[in-house]
């Protein structure tokens, strides 16, 4: 199976707006302000940037040449409707990056909008819930066996076809959705509940898709954080977990010239997002146990974290996709449901190293 490499730019800047095609009465017709954030995916081509491994610098500055025209900008002076999804468009029509795959906009922390080649729009809102859970069928001794809590997060993803229109799903049609859930969940006990006798992330995610995709046909992913580091996708076919963790470094580009600074000693707090694919275990209810992931991948975590990356002998170089590569390599020798490895430099500026399909986009 052909492993892609995507690299990745993330960019912020500050605008205000109005968005008239909202119903009469919204909030967002009044004018207001966000702290935007922006962020790019692309296949590039070999010999794009300036040197190998030079990727994530180019893609970075592109994008932030793009905002930095809506940057302390009145949006509607630059778009005649400023939506997230418009946005997301203006600056796909304004880059020129080959192999373009995803432009982002996320307006909040808790809410963005995906535009993908195709022109469809990816709508996610993020919901949280403070809740108790146990699961029942694990080995005796394992700590998640215990009475225990946690502070839960929920991501609805709303695929509609835009098909160029200005707004395709509006957030408070998804907050509306999600309200009854919310007073189910909130400061209960999960295995209380029908249904969730064995409230795994992956269960709890597959439970909300079958009650939700009647009310909410666009659904596209269910994402439910267990923690900030680790949780569980589900599209009504398939169950990915990831667990992340942050990984310090130091490095230095082989193959960048002597006068860019990455070809001398250099370093960078990475976040690292390992993907599982598996089928759901019918008794354990999860793909894969977060501790396993955790316990089978810190020998490889610690070749990488508080080393010098180019003093390991079977890596090219040490730029990101290169790295994420070697880290994708390596896991799936110990864990073959690995199939993506995302590794960001700085917040959301990285690679891919995606092996098959790649899942919904996550906040960054």
């Amino acid at each position: 199976m052909t492993t892609i490499t995507l690299h990745t730019a993330s960019c912020g800047f500050e605008s205000a707006r109005q968005v008239g095609v909202l119903p009469q009465g919204h909030r967002g017709q009044r004018l207001h302000g966000h702290s935007f954030v922006a962020k790019i995916r692309a296949d590039l081509p070999l010999g794009w940037a300036p040197f190998a491994g030079g990727e994530v610098q180019a893609l970075g500055q592109k994008l932030d040449a793009c905002t930095r025209v809506l940057d302390y900008r009145l949006l509607n002076e630059v778009l005649a409707s400023p939506t997230d999804e418009n946005i997301a468009r203006w600056l796909r029509d304004q880059l020129d990056v080959p192999g373009l795959e995803q432009v982002g906009i996320q307006s909040t922390a808790d809410q963005g909008v995906d535009l993908d080649r195709h022109d469809h729009a990816h709508v996610w809102r993020r919901y949280r819930f403070q809740s108790a859970h146990q699961l029942p069928n694990v080995p005796l001794g394992h700590k998640c066996g215990r009475l225990h809590g946690h502070g839960f997060e929920v991501i609805l993803h709303a695929n509609q076809d835009a098909g160029g229109r200005d707004i395709s799903i509006d957030y408070d049609h998804l907050d509306e959705v999600w309200t009854p859930f919310h007073y189910q969940f909130h400061q209960k006990y999960l295995n209380d509940i029908e249904g969730l006798s064995n409230p795994t992330s992956e269960v709890i995610a597959g439970w909300l898709w079958q009650r939700l995709k009647g009310v909410l046909p666009e659904l596209s992913w269910v994402t439910v954080y267990e923690t900030g580091s680790c949780g569980a996708n589900f599209n009504g076919s398939d169950y990915r977990i990831w667990k992340e963790m942050t990984l310090d470094s130091a490095l230095l580009l082989k193959r960048a010239p002597e006068s860019d600074p990455l070809s001398h000693v250099h370093g960078h707090t990475y976040t690292l997002r390992l993907h599982l694919s598996a089928p759901l275990d019918a008794v354990m209810g999860w793909t894969v146990d977060f501790g396993d992931v955790k316990d089978l991948f810190t020998p490889i975590f610690k070749r990488l974290d508080h080393q010098p990356l180019q003093e390991i002998a079977d890596l090219a170089d040490c730029d990101t996709a290169s790295v994420a590569h070697w880290i994708l390599q390596q896991a799936r020798a110990v864990l073959p449901q690995v199939d993506r490895v995302d590794l960001y430099e700085t917040r959301g500026c990285g690679a891919l190293a995606v092996l098959g399909r790649e899942g919904p986009a996550l906040p960054i």
